[in-house]
Order: structure tokens, then C-alpha cells, then sequence
């Protein structure tokens, strides 16, 4: 092995890491079984007669947002509505008492973040890298679990956070990683997103970004195709990830040399032959 090769980057070549940008629920912290509980609560109190099961929310997943997802369920199973209400009103009022619920369940159950997420972020913001939030889920669930998990200061931490109150169009939609690389005034080729389902990864992927997906029990059986890494988590030392899809370069953790290898800001690193007195 040669020690004595001198390295320059390439400025016309390299694509430098800029930020990260990080789903919430199941990506952060493994939230949907809770979501999946305050659901059926919620239909106990309203008096319907619904039940979403492990096996059933596996597929619900693939609509993104609570609201939506209650909309759509009516259309399938229709209740029987209070007087005077619409079926949209309805899932509001269903919906606002099962955030209410899961923020409750939250503080009760003290959820914590998925292994390495405190990590990475902690070195993200020693490095001096960007940081953004893009969620499908309202401001308050994002605030409820991330107050009970982070500093007293950690909205400063993140520039941008985006969710389903600002951004209207739901994922797959690539509109919130659009709403946010416009907001931080950066290029898409610069980001590494952090998802957890299919539509999250499709966001991502259709905005240009590179992606990193964790999975979990709800998760794990769905189509990544265009991500560029599928991980069972982002690891820590001592324990490693399973990689399901893609190339980790030799890494066993997700760290920031890795997230900038995913971008190809280290790919660009070129030896420069040195000169021999005989030439």
C-alpha cells in the first residue's frame, strides 16, 4: 500500500453535501404502530365500527397523510354520519381527535428516536451541514415527539421543517423536497434524504435527491427502486445495518462520510502520480 500518494479534489467534478432533510414518523423515531393504536381508539369513540390491523395499515401506509388515509377508508366502509355533517367533516373531527390521542400516547409512552438518528444529526451540525425536516404529519405530532427527545432548542437546529399543513400536495408528491431545496437556496444533487416507505423514497427520488431508507415492520416489503441505500436502520458502532439494497462502501453505520460518498463529493478524490528524478 502506498502512504505517499497526494490527493486533490477535483472543484469541476465534485458534488459537495449540503444538508440533510429527515422524514418523521418511522424515520425518526418508530412512531406507525402508535399511529396505528389512536386510530382504533379514535373509531371506539366515535362509535365505529372500524379496526385497522397490522396487516391492513401495511397497505394504508401507501396513502400518505392521516386525513387522506381516513377520507379514502370512508369511501370504502361508509358510516353513518351525525346529522348535519359531510364525510369530510367528519374525518376532520376524527382526525383532530386522534392527533390529539397519539400526542398523548407520545408523552405516556416516551417514544424514543430510532437508533443513530441523535447520532447523525449531532455530527450534521458539528460539521456545519444544513438541516430540514419533510413530513406528511402535522407540526404538533412533530413537535411532541421531538420536545421529548431533543434539546429545548431543537427547532433552530432545523431550517426548514415542512409539513402537511404548508405543503398541501402529500407524498409521492415531490412537493415538499421541492418546497424545501427552494427554501435553502440549494441544488437537489446536494441533499441526502432520510425516508422509511415507498412514497417517501418516490418524494425524494422524483425532487432529484439521493436517498438513505430505513425500514421497519411496516415497511420492509416495499418497492425502493431509485433509492440509494435500503437499510434496516442507520446503525450505530458496534452495531451494524443490514442492507437490503444498494452500496455502503464498506461502511456498517450510516455517518456523514458515507452520506457524502452517496452524493459523490468523495468519489471525485483523485490520486496525482508523484515524479520520479528520473523522469
Amino acid at each position: 500500500e502506498n502512504n505517499d500518494r497526494v490527493y486533490k479534489l477535483n472543484d469541476d467534478q465534485v458534488t459537495k453535501l449540503q444538508a440533510l432533510i429527515f422524514d418523521v414518523d418511522g424515520t425518526l423515531a418508530d412512531t406507525e404502530e402508535v399511529h396505528r393504536l389512536a386510530f382504533n381508539e379514535t373509531f371506539r369513540k366515535f362509535g365505529l365500527e372500524w379496526h385497522w390491523s397490522p396487516e391492513l395499515y401495511v397497505r394504508l401506509l401507501s396513502i400518505s397523510g392521516g386525513r387522506i388515509r381516513i377520507r379514502q377508508f370512508m369511501d370504502e366502509h361508509p358510516p353513518q354520519l351525525p346529522p348535519g355533517e359531510d364525510f369530510d367533516s367528519f374525518a376532520a373531527r376524527i382526525h383532530q381527535d386522534k392527533t390529539e390521542r397519539y400526542a398523548r400516547m407520545l408523552v405516556e409512552g416516551h417514544v424514543a428516536l430510532r437508533p443513530g438518528v441523535l447520532r447523525l444529526i449531532k455530527e450534521a451540525r458539528a460539521q456545519g451541514l444544513r438541516l430540514g425536516i419533510a413530513t406528511s404529519t402535522a407540526l404538533s405530532n412533530v413537535k411532541t415527539l421531538l420536545d421529548h427527545n431533543l434539546p429545548a432548542d431543537w427547532e433552530s437546529w432545523f431550517e426548514v421543517i415542512a409539513t402537511c399543513e404548508q405543503i398541501k400536495k402529500q407524498k409521492p408528491s415531490p412537493a415538499v423536497y421541492n418546497h424545501i431545496i427552494w427554501k435553502m437556496g440549494i441544488s437537489p444533487n446536494e441533499v441526502v434524504a432520510f425516508e422509511d416507505t415507498e412514497n417517501g423514497n418516490c418524494a425524494a427520488v422524483s425532487a432529484g435527491i439521493k436517498t438513505i431508507i430505513t425500514t421497519h415492520n411496516f415497511t420492509e416489503h416495499h418497492d425502493f427502486r431509485g433509492a440509494s441505500l435500503v437499510l434496516n436502520g442507520l446503525g450505530d458502532s458496534g452495531h451494524p445495518f443490514r442492507i437490503s439494497q444498494g452500496n455502503a462502501h464498506g461502511a456498517t453505520f450510516v455517518d456523514i462520510n458515507l452520506c457524502r460518498q452517496l452524493v459523490g463529493e468523495l468519489a471525485a478524490v483523485i490520486p496525482l502520480q508523484k515524479h520520479s528524478a528520473k523522469q
